[in-house]
């Protein structure tokens, strides 16, 4: 006889209605003894998603999106238990895992539910589709991981999440402003030092590229700002608007400090749109949405150029050998060697995206909007228009 886990697939994975998930679920429901083939197999389903490019954030971030809390909490149990199971993880797991949701009790709040849930998730798990794969998947053998030095994290990085977390904590615009912009400048350097080091020792490092949320609302204005850290930061960022990330590629000092960057502006960003707009509304405006929508495009395009000019202002002073840090003056051998490094990092891009897409966005609507945006960037010693968003379809 067919086993039950089986049947109850049969039924509910493979159609599209709640008929199916109901009658899945009212067989798995009766028979417990079917509990741990149905847990395994969803580790199975998990197993596949390392396969065709995904990772936990990526999975867990999906599912929330498309299904419900409940459901992203069901996966992250399942993610858990799957890579429990490797000796060695790849680049960036770890703080991934360590993110997760914790998993819900098992048959809560009764059985037919929580089968009824965990057979959606697997519904959506076995539809994932291929991405392009930011790094190997787990249980690859170590000789084919591109793994960072094995060390505690840099001083410099630490250096600059201090900074950034000083700015999101202060209720003082111009010291927030002061913070973020010496955060951007040791970023700035700490690439030129990296890039100088690689030079010198003719290292073999490749770019890479990591995973960023650009979660809704406001997406648009979101990945516009994240392509204009990365930019500033000698990376390259593709919007994947379906699947809500970005994928930025560049060189792992670069890819920290993106992360770390466009976090922390967002946050500020949040913040300042949050009391700009709890001023228009003690003044009688109700039009949040729009309110919000140009603030955040304003905040992002506004920043592009200024973290631009950050950036060019310290590699001048780095190849004048007036601004280099702990590993000497760049000289006349910087450029050369930024040259190299920005080429590498497009060759990758483009490489992973052959068929991407340049899009213009839809102008703000909402004048005050847009100009509480441009003010709080400018808050933040960032302003200007920013690129240009660069779409990929994610699939391959």
């Amino acid at each position: 006889m067919e086993p039950v886990t089986d049947q109850a697939f049969a039924a509910a994975l493979y159609s599209d209605g709640d008929a199916g998930l109901d009658a899945g679920a009212s067989l798995l429901a009766a028979d417990p003894a079917a509990d741990a083939e149905l847990f395994r197999r969803g580790e199975e389903f998990v197993r596949r998603a390392w396969e065709r490019g995904w990772q936990p954030a990526d999975v867990v971030r999906l599912v929330r999106h498309e299904l419900d809390e409940t459901a992203a909490c069901l996966a992250a149990g399942l993610i858990v238990s799957e890579t429990a199971r490797y000796e060695r993880l790849p680049p960036r797991w770890r703080a991934q895992l360590d993110g997760l949701p914790d998993a819900p009790p098992r048959n809560r709040p009764d059985r037919f539910s929580y089968a009824s849930a965990v057979l959606g998730l697997y519904r959506l798990l076995l539809r994932l589709p291929a991405i392009e794969p930011v790094g190997p998947p787990p249980g690859a053998s170590p000789h084919g991981l591109h793994l960072p030095p094995a060390h505690d994290e840099p001083r410099m990085l630490t250096r600059i999440r201090a900074l950034l977390a000083k700015a999101e904590a202060t209720g003082f615009p111009e010291e927030a402003e002061a913070l973020t912009t010496k955060a951007q400048e040791l970023m700035a350097r700490h690439s030129i030092d990296e890039a100088l080091l690689a030079a010198r020792t003719h290292s073999k490092e490749a770019p890479g590229a990591c995973r960023i949320g650009v979660d809704a609302p406001y997406e648009t204005a979101k990945a516009i700002l994240l392509d204009a850290v990365a930019a500033a930061n000698r990376c390259r960022a593709v919007w994947n608007s379906d699947l809500g990330f970005s994928t930025v590629v560049g060189f792992e000092p670069d890819l920290d400090a993106v992360e770390l960057l466009y976090t922390s502006l967002l946050v500020q960003g949040t913040v300042a749109m949050t009391k700009a707009e709890a001023g228009q509304r003690a003044g009688g405006r109700k039009r949040t949405k729009t309110f919000r929508q140009s603030f955040l495009m304003a905040y992002a395009q506004r920043l592009g150029s200024r973290l631009a000019a950050d950036t060019a202002r310290v590699t001048a002073e780095a190849g004048t050998g007036t601004g280099a840090g702990p590993e000497g003056a760049g000289g006349p051998d910087l450029l050369p060697v930024l040259a190299a490094r920005d080429m590498a990092v497009t060759d990758t891009a483009e490489r992973m995206f052959p068929e991407t897409t340049t899009t213009r966005v839809r102008g703000a609507t909402d004048l005050d909007g847009w100009t509480h945006g441009t003010a709080a960037a400018d808050r933040a010693r960032m302003g200007g228009k920013g690129p240009e968003l660069r779409g990929g379809n994610g699939g391959r």
